[in-house]
């Protein structure tokens, strides 16, 4: 049996031990194709073979851009490891310019593009970048070389002696991917990650999923660019779990009711607007419907596991299950026994609510400089606790400096950043990585995050505000979509919200109120302005009177990835926000950002 050390040996594993039909499946033109796991392994040599034909040598770095998942994306990744190649997948929506940066800082020599949309991008800046010999595209399309050619080139097996030699010289030790960081600011870092670093991380996540080894299906739509999904899917492949790739973010509902998946990851933001859709649903009920609903999330936002809230609240749950909850699991295919939660803090409400429905959503924690995972909740052994990350994965150690910033010694800790030694130096010190997260462990061994320690800020008062607490308390309003707070030297907290625009909508139109035509006449509504003061009051008693915010200003626009407020994991760019609302600043703080 192969021994899993280098992450080319995934799919060799998965053949010897499970050889499935459904390996990897993704819907092309409407219907579903299946890649039985020896296709995959035939295609990746092809690939191996082809690339060696066309000069590539251990140490060359490929990239790879995709905008969707897909079976190409992982033939072409194993592919490109068995040479002795390293992979960069680069986030496909990310601007040009980075495109050019990521290319060159890499010296990449080929590329892999999905389509259209990428191609276009890496047609403007290819001529920056020298090292850059060739790109090849998934989908059939003018004026690009198709992926089948490399594929072509690989039919003469006679060079699968040399694929077999390069193999054999890969360490477990040795680079497998540089994985380049959006980061909040600045310039992306390139995070290097050895075979070690991913494999050990992938089989240790195994013990904290529920999967039943050879049988389960996935659905994988969170950018396998980042290295959560990623890893994830090396996971299912040592389990024996089909990979089923959603089509795009737009129709995960309808490929979930398609595929009926056991398992599947998600990020908070996505939970939130799940669990907001259901809502809205909800309050067009009439009647004992409409009752019973409300009755049914009141119960789940209460909810604790295990019992803990004794036999009369579990009685109710047992109704609230069969009346309602039902419905939501049947949304979400049916079948559900885990959803991996990361990248961001998850609202302890939804945690509650969606474990109540037996949507059992279990929040982890990690950084792509660990590979990702440090810790996960597992609904199995009494290893959940709500408001917390779960344990600690096995040969990982965390400890808690001084400050209250998180420290991890692990084999999943990267190897450092590509080509920045003394950035390495400042986040690697004394065998621990330093996450710059700050947490703190519990008596039972369970992490909990309580903030970004580049985040915290301190008002003129000399008092620390952690945003990200005071954030996430606020998202729990439908009418807020997004909000930072801000405040770093000033005499007060304040923050700038971004309105979930087709929730006020439909408030207005309930309580028959006139929003107006333009975004200004609605912005400065009074009774919406009001309506948003509540609830900031509401959830601002939670905290003292130093993080309280004292004044909020709505932004005019959606944020979004593409125009720059959040990064590709859809975690806020503080710096570019306050850059792009200083008019805003001023008017709260009476002078310029």
């Amino acid at each position: 049996m192969t021994d899993v050390k280098r992450l080319f040996d995934f799919p060799h594993y998965q053949l010897e031990k499970f050889n499935l039909e459904r390996s990897l499946v993704t819907k092309y033109k409407g219907e579903w194709l299946a890649t039985s796991t020896q296709e995959y392994v035939d295609k990746a040599n092809k690939i191996s073979r082809g690339l060696i034909k066309l000069g590539v040598q251990p140490n060359d770095k490929i990239a790879i851009i995709s905008l969707t998942n897909r079976t190409e994306w992982n033939i072409c990744d194993i592919g490109i490891l068995q040479t002795g190649a390293q992979d960069v997948p680069i986030y496909p929506t990310i601007s040009e310019e980075d495109y050019a940066y990521i290319l060159n800082h890499s010296k990449s020599v080929y590329c892999f593009v999905s389509c259209e949309f990428v191609l276009e991008k890496i047609n403007k800046i290819k001529e920056q970048v020298p090292t850059l010999k060739e790109v090849y595209c998934f989908d059939e399309m003018e004026g690009c070389e198709h992926w089948s050619t490399v594929l072509a080139l690989g039919e003469d097996e006679s060079i699968q002696e040399e694929v077999e030699k390069r193999k054999n010289d890969v360490n477990e030790l040795d680079l497998a991917t540089i994985i380049y960081t959006s980061g909040t600011t600045g310039r992306p870092k390139g995070v290097m990650l050895s075979h070690k670093n991913i494999v050990s991380n992938a089989i240790s996540s195994t013990y904290r999923l529920p999967m039943e080894l050879g049988k389960s299906k996935s659905l994988s739509f969170l950018p396998v660019c980042h290295i959560y999904e990623r890893m994830l899917l090396y996971m299912y492949q040592y389990c024996g779990v089909s990979i089923y790739f959603a089509e795009s973010l737009e129709t995960i509902s309808e490929n979930l009711q398609e595929i009926h998946p056991n398992v599947m990851s998600a990020v908070p933001r996505l939970l939130e607007k799940v669990y907001d859709k259901i809502y809205a649903k909800g309050t067009e009920l009439k009647g004992i419907k409409k009752i019973l609903f409300f009755w049914a999330v009141e119960l789940g936002l209460k909810y604790e596991p295990y019992g803990q809230n004794g036999w009369w609240y579990e009685f109710q749950l047992k109704i609230a299950r069969k009346l309602i909850f039902s419905k939501w699991k049947e949304a979400l295919g049916g079948e559900l026994n885990a959803v991996a939660s990361g990248s961001a803090a998850l609202q302890s409400r939804l945690a509650r609510v969606f474990n109540a429905a037996e949507i059992p959503v279990m929040e982890g924690y990690g950084l792509t400089e660990t590979s990702p995972v440090v810790s996960v909740n597992d609904m199995r052994d009494h290893h959940f606790r709500i408001g917390t990350v779960g344990k600690v994965l096995k040969n990982t150690e965390v400890k808690i400096a001084e400050d209250g910033e998180i420290l991890v010694k692990g084999p999943q800790v990267m190897m450092g950043y590509f080509n920045e030694p003394e950035l390495t130096a400042s986040v690697l010190k004394d065998g621990y990585f330093h996450t710059g997260d700050i947490g703190e462990l519990d008596a039972d061994g369970f992490l909990k995050i309580t903030d970004r320690k580049k985040e915290m800020f301190k008002t003129s008062g000399g008092k620390y505000v952690a945003p990200q607490v005071v954030e996430n308390a606020m998202k729990e309003s439908f009418f807020i979509e997004q909000i930072m707070v801000i405040g770093d030297g000033e005499k007060m907290p304040a923050a700038f919200i971004q309105l979930n625009f087709d929730f006020v909508h439909d408030w207005a139109n309930r309580k028959g109120i006139d929003l107006g035509n333009t975004i200004e006449e609605r912005l400065t509504n009074k009774d919406l302005l009001n309506r948003i003061q509540k609830e900031v009051d509401i959830h601002n008693e939670q905290f003292g009177n130093w993080e309280k915010i004292k004044r909020f200003e709505l932004t005019p626009d959606f944020w979004s990835i593409e125009a720059g407020h959040l990064t590709p994991t859809m975690k806020l760019r503080r710096k570019i926000i306050k850059e792009k609302y200083t008019d805003l600043y001023s008017k709260i703080y009476g002078h310029k950002a």
